[in-house]
């Protein structure tokens, strides 16, 4: 992989006789045969040799304003990316920066070991004193070194008009701090959702931010979870629990529940942050659905208008929809997955039973029992082995069934996988994780897994 370090070096120069495309202030040609994904803030592409074993992942991410150096963009980009998803790198190694167009590029690398083979990050990052953007390279061979370079000698990057763009210092308007991700293991501990939302990994909840907005997404908790009768008692001892702790004081506090079958918490209050010493409006919010379940959610915002611009405002209806953007906010605890996460077995346990009785004579007429147990062992060489076993029936006729396959997988992308076999066929399922305090629960398809170590 030496050779490609000196070609590295030619970085957002020329432009290729060929097709081009734009993506942000990039103006690139698609390197051909390679597997193209985009979405709101990243554009990849990817190629790979299974049968030899080596692959090349190339991201560029949108441009964003900057404030600092080159030098400080590549390092917090460095630590906020790299490090996220290749956690055991060494530090770069940095190449001298280049300046073109207006552009001052800072280039760096590192190697680390997955799986028993040698693999490279490189990470380019370029700032023009007002923008800066970035391209993150993934390898474990030197058979893409001359596509790789072909594409980054492709990429022009748009001048930016310096006198009629002004740098963003601060867009969190809450002016509360925004959390690093907690490295926890894992390669993606930060999800940049399309709508403006951004996730992140945290020892006791998922916080999620936008430009205006904190909301924490507190981890399921046995002390404050558990079913109370006394909606306002259950909502005190949460709020004394999970928020109160971070906090100096308190003013303009109201707690105001209301009963449903599906019930809502609701607390309210302007409260100053001890990590800050700003005060910030503060929402404490749980929705009980029919079976029971719900989470607490804490909304941080500069002042209530704020809060209610963006969720609205407080109502007397329990069931009334306004709630539902609040409830749907825990749905940003979600996380794409590494083939470097799988490794291992991982569970899911199902049982439930129901009672019959007679409506006449209110005799016992018998109960019906459904208990499952499924399981994904993930091993080297993007094996696995996957088993089924079911035992359903009314009580004393109980019948058991078990099927099981093993093959290879492929993950299609960070949020997609692919089985060779699954009963008799492949299949493709939707993957993604979610966080509890400690560990991950992973999602395949509509199941949840709980790794076994």
């Amino acid at each position: 992989m030496k050779n490609i370090i000196s070609l590295l070096l030619i970085l957002f120069s020329i432009n290729m006789v060929a097709q081009k495309e734009i993506f942000d202030v990039a103006t690139y040609t698609v390197p051909k045969g390679w597997k193209k994904q985009t979405s709101e803030s990243t554009l990849q592409f990817t190629k790979e040799d299974t049968n030899k074993g080596t692959y090349c992942a190339i991201t560029l991410f949108k441009s964003m304003p900057s404030t600092a150096t080159t030098a400080e963009n590549f390092d917090l980009t460095w630590k906020s990316v790299v490090k996220q998803m290749v956690s055991e790198t060494a530090e770069p190694q940095l190449q001298p920066t280049e300046t073109e167009n207006g552009w001052e590029t800072q280039t760096g690398f590192a190697t680390f070991e997955a799986e028993g083979t040698k693999n490279v990050v490189y990470l380019i990052t370029s700032s023009d004193n007002v923008t800066m953007m970035s391209m993150l390279i993934l390898t474990n061979s030197d058979a893409y070194q001359t596509e790789i370079t072909n594409f980054i000698a492709s990429i022009i990057l748009k001048k930016s008009n310096k006198s009629s763009i002004k740098p963003v210092k601060n867009t969190v308007k809450t002016n509360t701090l925004v959390s690093i991700a907690k490295n926890d293991g894992f390669a993606f501990t930060t999800t940049n959702f399309d709508d403006g939302w951004n996730s992140t990994v945290q020892d006791d909840w998922v916080e999620v931010t936008n430009e205006n907005l904190k909301v924490v997404l507190h981890y399921p908790n046995k002390a404050v979870d558990d079913y109370s009768s006394d909606l306002m008692a259950g909502l005190k001892y949460a709020w004394d629990m999970l928020v109160a702790p971070k906090y100096s004081s308190a003013t303009n506090m109201e707690f105001k529940p209301l009963y449903s079958w599906q019930s809502i918490e609701f607390a309210e209050a302007e409260m100053v942050e001890k990590s800050t010493g700003k005060t910030v409006y503060v929402v404490f919010f749980k929705k009980h659905y029919n079976n029971g379940s719900g989470r607490y959610v804490e909304f941080i915002a500069a002042d209530k208008f704020s809060f209610e611009k963006e969720f609205g405002a407080y109502t007397n209806q329990a069931l009334a929809s306004s709630w539902d953007k609040m409830a749907n906010m825990t749905n940003y605890n979600k996380f794409a997955v590494a083939t470097t996460d799988l490794k291992g077995k991982w569970t899911s346990n199902f049982s439930g039973m129901t009672q019959y009785v007679n409506a006449y004579t209110g005799a016992n007429a018998g109960a019906n029992t459904h208990a499952s147990n499924e399981s994904f062992e993930f091993g080297a060489g993007n094996t696995y082995k996957w088993d089924l076993g079911v035992a359903s029936g009314f009580v004393g006729n109980i019948k058991f069934q078990s099927v099981k396959s093993a093959g290879k997988f492929t993950n299609l992308n960070n949020w997609q996988i692919k089985f060779s076999d699954i009963e008799g066929k492949p299949k493709s399922y939707n993957i993604q994780f979610s966080c509890i305090k400690g560990a991950r629960i992973l999602w395949i398809g509509e199941t949840g897994f709980g790794k076994r170590e």
